[in-house]
């Protein structure tokens, strides 16, 4: 047994450094951690979900969680387990969050024409002393992000419509345009929040 036991508001404390690449809220506050458990070893059990079964960003979210976890002094194995029931929804943020997300109100802060909108980038990539990527907006914030986020964000060049894309990115991706579709409108939806398209 280690000297020092690592307890679940260590792991917690973690957790809340570890940002989900979609939306720039930690996963905790954001509601995707179901549950952590300790045991006497230090070994830590992590089940936690993501906002989309699609979502293209399961590894990165779980190599991050890892990551930070893995920093806590006399931290052992670290398990993370996938979990889909009960299924995510924005009830499971923290409320103020929500709010000032703009999450939850009937309607987006964006409307967008799928027929004639075409997405337009701003701001720029950074790349961390760890390696991690980061997109910095005209206003010098940063989103954590990866390079799926990246590749999206650099075909808009303002020459395409949200048709457009979403076709490119389901021939690109060999999925079915009706999944794609909704993964480019939520994704779309996020970097006009995050100011890093033109509106």
């Amino acid at each position: 047994m280690s000297a020092q036991n690592v307890t679940t508001e260590q792991v917690y404390s973690a957790l809340r450094k570890c940002m989900d690449p979609e939306i720039p809220v930690n996963v905790v506050d954001l509601g995707l951690i179901y549950g952590v458990q300790v045991n006497p070893e230090n070994n830590v059990d992590i089940k936690m979900t993501m906002t989309t079964r699609g979502c293209p960003l399961h590894d990165t979210l779980v190599s991050d969680v890892k990551r930070y976890v893995g920093k806590i002094n006399g931290i052992g194995n670290i398990n993370v387990e996938i979990v889909w029931d009960p299924p995510w929804n924005v009830e499971k943020m923290e409320p103020n969050i929500r709010e000032k997300m703009g999450f939850g109100k009937p309607k987006l802060r964006f409307q967008v024409d799928y027929e004639r909108y075409q997405p337009l980038k701003k701001g720029q990539v950074s790349k961390q002393d760890d390696g991690s990527l980061i997109l910095i907006n005209p206003k010098q914030q940063g989103f954590m992000i990866n390079q799926a986020i990246i590749d999206f964000w650099q075909t808009c060049d303002g020459t395409k419509t949200i048709n457009q894309l979403t076709d490119q990115f389901s021939t690109k991706l060999g999925m079915p345009r009706q999944q794609v579709e909704q993964e480019v409108v939520q994704l779309i939806q996020q970097l006009l929040e995050s100011e890093l398209l033109n509106p």
